[in-house]
């Protein structure tokens, strides 16, 4: 056989037997890095949610919770609805509050299918003796929002995305 029989043989062998990363990534799950950093507010570190909402507006997912102490999960007021309703083990996805000023950097996984399928990440906050906030932010999950700089209304100042 002529070398350039073999080069195109071997190449096309390697093509179609190796998995494609893009059909294989769009069917599971990716994982995000999330950096939010906060306002430079006084007082105490404060609880955040990070949930899925579907494109009904109806929470579908905690994807992740700052603050470690279940007492004050009901400071949360919306969410801790959809959660006492929808029991989740959400001890994986805990750590710790975070304070005015500082910043947090957290991974979770978000299932590919979900995304520029008209859903949203919801940031829900609150500060012991403060304010609640439902939406301190609320994005939708595109492909664009998770690229982007996203501000927050709240104790939020803004929040970043990236691929993990």
């Amino acid at each position: 056989m002529s070398d350039l029989f073999k080069i195109t043989l071997l190449f096309l062998t390697l093509t179609i037997a190796r998995p494609n990363n893009a059909v294989a990534q769009a069917a599971g799950k990716s994982k995000y890095k999330c950096m939010i950093q906060m306002t430079n507010y006084m007082g105490e570190g404060a609880y955040i949610v990070i949930s899925l909402i579907n494109s009904k507006g109806a929470y579908e997912k905690t994807l992740y919770v700052l603050g470690p102490d279940k007492k004050w999960y009901n400071s949360m007021k919306e969410w801790h609805k959809f959660q006492s309703r929808q029991k989740a083990n959400i001890s994986a996805i805990t750590g710790a509050s975070v304070t005015g000023g500082d910043r947090s950097v957290n991974v979770f996984e978000i299932d590919n299918a979900k995304i520029n399928a008209g859903y949203k990440i919801r940031f829900e906050s609150a500060v012991e003796d403060k304010e609640y906030h439902v939406k301190d932010l609320e994005i939708p999950l595109t492909t664009e929002s998770l690229a982007a700089k996203n501000e927050g209304t709240g104790y939020i100042r803004y929040v970043r995305f990236s691929a993990n």
